[in-house]
């Protein structure tokens, strides 16, 4: 019986994995405040409360199976995280992945660096305005007092192995994309500025780094002793369990969107565009992550009085192409393809006739019109264009099927849903079972549920769509370019 505890940005979620597969999933929700525009930040204790809350409720489902489990293993969101002091525990909020306070050291680490694209073929990932590196910088600019009564810098997920443990450890694909280690997994003096010294330990994947303690064993409810895997990144989890190949990418829809390609060997130059990052079972991942996808559509939620499943539903009502409404979903700047950080959302086509069923199909095919862009990227062949043949499907958006309908119309390739809907817990089961040497198989815990194909009229009209939709984009870009950077104002307490 494997315990999997997955750390996302809006949810904390705990598997139960038998010989069968999945026996139980219980979630607990996390809290993500703004105080500034452009800044991220959470409660760092609340990541240890959600795993107990997790904890809880998946025993109450399952209570026998749970008190069977034999090893508990972890995944959760890469590039957040917290200055802690071991003795003192979180020193201050916790800075999320998607936080963009650091964009000027960020531009200033590029140039001392040579420029981004030196950069990028140093470590894969790019000097962004979110960049883990950049918002290093800042605390050392900003709030110094944090980073030098820190002895260590941890993510959720490697502060929850601490309090589990007492082991200070991350894994290969947390250190890789972090952005703070080269290709060859040393941290660049450069990049790790005034964390230097006070990184984890780097450790495989699939490593045991100790066996739960008493005290918070009990908290969660679980023997003592058992033995904790480090486990892997989000999307590293998602690659294994969604069973991705350098074929069929995963795409992934949660609170943003990614596409990740496993492949053997690293490639030379790194495709413009993408990001390089360790996977979890040896070899690397090309991957694109978007700006937004579920919190694009939280967001106009807040705006309409209505629930992102209220609008997922009333999407369904527009038809493909959202009547002439096109969108583009870069609240917080454009990631990958694009990487452009004074990129801004906008909707495009809006008439007196439209609602907000128009607006909320708009943004879910913002979402895929990107997903396209960065496949062309990572799957692109001789002559250009992708060559997947198919996708696999991680993320809450694979138990949505409107995402699904538009994804696989603008991609032209069905996509693969396993029985679980739980990527990313399943791939860490993996990892777990490999660690004890279980041998366990994908297609015993979580076999294919179904090939989902697209719809050949919306492909058609999707298709003629392209050069529009692109059209959208380039000229929000280019107004976006020529407008001056905007003051940041504290956010209203409203928001």
């Amino acid at each position: 019986m494997i315990l999997t505890v997955d750390f996302g940005t809006s949810v904390t979620k705990v598997a139960l994995w038998g010989d069968g597969g999945l026996v139980a999933l219980s979630r607990s929700e996390l809290v993500t405040n703004y105080p500034k525009v452009g800044w991220t930040e959470q409660d760092p204790l609340r990541w240890w409360t959600t795993v107990v809350i997790a904890c809880a409720e998946a025993r109450a489902v399952a209570p026998a199976a749970f008190g069977e489990v034999d090893v508990v293993v972890c995944s959760g969101a890469r590039q957040t995280f917290v200055p802690v002091a071991l003795q003192g525990g979180p020193i201050g909020k916790g800075i999320l992945w998607s936080d963009r306070r650091g964009a000027a050291q960020s531009r200033a680490l590029a140039e001392r660096m040579g420029g981004d694209d030196i950069n990028r073929a140093r470590t894969g990932i790019p000097l962004d305005a979110a960049s883990v590196a950049g918002k290093l910088a800042w605390l050392a600019e900003n709030e110094q007092e944090r980073i030098e009564a820190a002895d260590v810098i941890l993510s959720p997920r490697d502060f929850i192995v601490y309090r589990m443990t007492d082991q200070v450890v991350t894994d290969v694909t947390f250190a890789s994309r972090s952005g703070l280690y080269d290709f060859d997994g040393n941290a660049v003096r450069e990049l790790a500025g005034p964390a230097l010294g006070k990184l984890p330990s780097v450790v495989p994947s699939d490593t045991v780094v100790g066996q739960l303690k008493a005290v918070p064993g009990a908290e969660l409810g679980l023997k003592p002793g058992i033995p904790v895997v480090i486990g892997a990144g989000d999307r590293q989890c998602e690659v294994l369990g969604s069973g991705a190949s350098e074929d069929r990418p995963m795409v992934s829809w949660g609170t943003t969107a990614n596409v990740s390609v496993p492949v053997h060997e690293r490639p030379v130059p790194s495709p413009a565009g993408a990001v390089v990052t360790r996977a979890a079972d040896g070899g690397w991942l090309l991957e694109g992550g978007l700006s937004a996808a579920g919190s694009f559509l939280a967001w106009l939620g807040r705006l309409l009085d209505r629930t992102p499943d209220e609008l997922a539903t009333l999407a369904a009502s527009s038809p493909p192409g959202a009547r002439g409404v096109v969108a583009v979903p870069w609240l917080d700047g454009a990631r990958a393809p694009w990487w452009r950080d004074d990129a801004r959302a906008g909707f495009m086509g809006l008439g007196a006739a439209h609602g907000a069923d128009d607006l909320a199909r708009a943004v879910i095919e913002s979402v895929a019109w990107d997903v396209l862009r960065v496949m062309e990227v990572v799957t692109v062949g001789r002559l250009g264009g992708s060559t997947a043949e198919g996708v696999t499907l991680g993320g809450a958006g694979t138990s949505l099927p409107l995402w699904v309908e538009v994804l696989t119309s603008v991609l032209g390739v069905p996509a693969t849903r396993r029985r679980s809907g739980e990527a990313a817990c399943a791939g860490a089961a993996l990892l777990a079972g490999r660690a004890l040497g279980m041998n366990l198989a994908l297609e015993q815990i979580d076999p294919v549920a179904a090939v989902i194909e697209p719809d050949p009229d919306a492909v058609e009209l999707y298709r003629r769509l392209r050069a529009q939709v692109d059209h959208v984009a380039l000229s929000v870009l280019a107004a976006t370019e020529s407008l001056p950077e905007p003051e940041r104002p504290e956010r209203s307490p409203a928001y």
